[in-house]
């Protein structure tokens, strides 16, 4: 340890202390931490790492304000920036106390140095290379103290930079939230308008309903009090003794039209010519579409018909022309459609004489047929099942199921899966009824699909069997296509 005289103390409380320069600026508010390494130099010692600096905290909250803009309500970013100024504007006075707190380090730092100054002239040896390694250590303190008087600037500078930034943002913030409550006060407002609108319309709504309802009811009162009227002047016994009444006068108009048809059959059976041949047969059978007609002995004395030679003819109810039909050779003939509206005759040869036998009038067509045929028509195809009794003119054991589709342009037979014939209606085919073939003849048609196919095709039903007859005839002739029998084409384009 330097020892100091007593003259030398003397003389320090003589020497007047000249006045510290006013314009020594300081950085810090604390007298920093140092220490001597080698060669006399100053050396910083290390700061403690829990504490921050100013410029650290600054960047910091700014990073965190920005991270958080994106998540934030407007509300919330709105106190944020309040929060981040009032902050800065504490930062900004925490900076002016450190300003103040460095000028008076400056001032320190100078009286020291000058105490150093006027102490050097009074000593000698190494007392004076003490006092000058002191007066260095002071102006290197005074470097640093002007070193962090500029980053302390630096720093104010920032830092109004951000009170500014953030004074903006707030404002900024302040009319974001006006304007979005500016628009959610709209918004709520034509959300009341609209629930107004809906209210208004469906009140306006339930009136009319109750004005409708209530009109309904009275239209309906009203249907209930004629059908009450409507009911007092129907009695169900009534209607019930009408009903009885008019099945009575069908039955009675069937009996009477039967007994017509045989008093016109024996009317006819005496006014036949040929001596006792002509009394020998007589046509039984209903002379219907859908029936068949027999020829039927009437004595015991009359030949078998297998002896005979038949022949069914067709004649105009109009002009009375003869019209033979190729094929009708046996003793039963079931009228086809194409036989509606004209009398059938045959004739029978016996050892070289003739019997004409005839229909009391013209065939009938079957009741509700015409209507079941305009309904099919509608059909771009219509199936029938049907069962294949002949073939190219043998005879076909098997009885299966097969489908007969008439269709708008062309007709096929199929079984299952398998087509059997597919053609396209033209000259060459043929389709009418079977011409003879017993009880079954009513059921049984005749299709040539063409010169090499033929088939006997027996169906569910009369009804049906003519139906087939009269939809290929129907769209054979919309493909300009005259559909009829053996030999009965000349007879349809007369």
């Amino acid at each position: 340890m330097t020892r100091v005289s007593r003259n030398f103390g003397d003389t320090v409380q003589k020497e007047a202390r000249p006045a510290v320069s006013a314009d020594v600026i300081f950085a810090s508010s604390r007298f920093p931490n140092y220490k001597i390494g080698a060669n006399n130099q100053i050396v910083n010692a290390k700061g403690d790492p829990k504490v921050l600096s100013m410029k650290e905290v600054v960047a910091r909250e700014t990073t965190l304000l920005l991270d958080q803009q994106n998540r934030l309500s407007v509300r919330d970013l709105a106190n944020k920036f309040e929060k981040g100024l009032a902050a800065a504007a504490k930062l900004s006075e925490e900076a002016r106390l450190r300003e103040a707190a460095s000028l008076e380090k400056h001032v320190l730092l100078k009286k020291l140095r000058d105490a150093l100054e006027s102490l050097k002239g009074c000593v000698a040896g190494r007392n004076k290379d003490d006092v000058v390694q002191a007066i260095a250590m002071v102006e290197a303190l005074a470097v640093q103290l002007t070193q962090r008087e500029g980053e302390l600037i630096q720093e104010k500078a920032e830092v109004k930079k951000l009170a500014t930034f953030l004074k903006q943002a707030s404002e900024d913030a302040k009319k974001l939230v006006d304007n979005e409550r500016a628009f959610a006060r709209a918004e709520i407002e034509n959300a009341r308008a609209a629930v107004q609108r809906v209210e208004e319309a469906l009140q306006e709504r339930e009136q009319m309903s109750r004005a409708s309802g209530k009109q309904d009811l009275e239209e309906l009162m009203e249907e209930v009090q004629e059908a009450r009227r409507i009911k007092m002047l129907h009695q169900p016994s009534k209607v019930m003794d009408m009903e009885h009444e008019l099945r009575a006068l069908r039955i009675q108009l069937a009996e009477k039209s039967k007994h017509s048809l045989l008093l016109l059959k024996e009317l006819a059976r005496s006014k036949r010519v040929g001596g006792n041949l002509s009394n020998l047969y007589e046509l039984d059978g209903a002379e219907i579409l859908g029936s068949y007609l027999r020829i039927k002995p009437c004595s015991d004395i009359s030949p078998e018909l297998s002896k005979c030679s038949i022949q069914w003819y067709r004649i105009s109810s109009e002009g009375g022309k003869k019209e033979l039909i190729s094929g009708a050779s046996k003793s039963v003939y079931a009228p086809e459609p194409f036989d509606v509206g004209r009398i059938l005759q045959v004739e029978i040869i016996y050892d070289g004489e003739l019997i004409i036998l005839t229909t009391a009038g013209a065939i009938d067509p079957a009741a509700g047929l015409g209507n079941y045929v305009e309904a099919l028509v509608r059909k771009h195809d219509v199936e029938f099942n049907v069962i294949v009794t002949q073939m190219n003119g043998e005879d076909h054991p098997s009885e299966s199921i097969h489908a007969l589709h008439v269709g708008k342009m062309r007709m096929k037979l199929c079984k299952g899966n398998a087509i059997l014939s597919k053609e396209y209606y033209s000259s060459s085919m043929q389709l009418c009824g079977v011409r003879g073939g017993g009880n079954a003849a009513a059921q049984a048609l005749f299709w040539q699909a063409k010169k090499e196919f033929s088939v006997v095709l027996a169906f569910e039903s009369e009804r049906e069997r003519n139906a087939a007859i009269m939809l290929g005839r129907r769209f054979a002739f919309d493909c300009n296509i005259m559909l009829a029998g053996p030999d009965d084409r000349a007879s349809l384009e007369t």
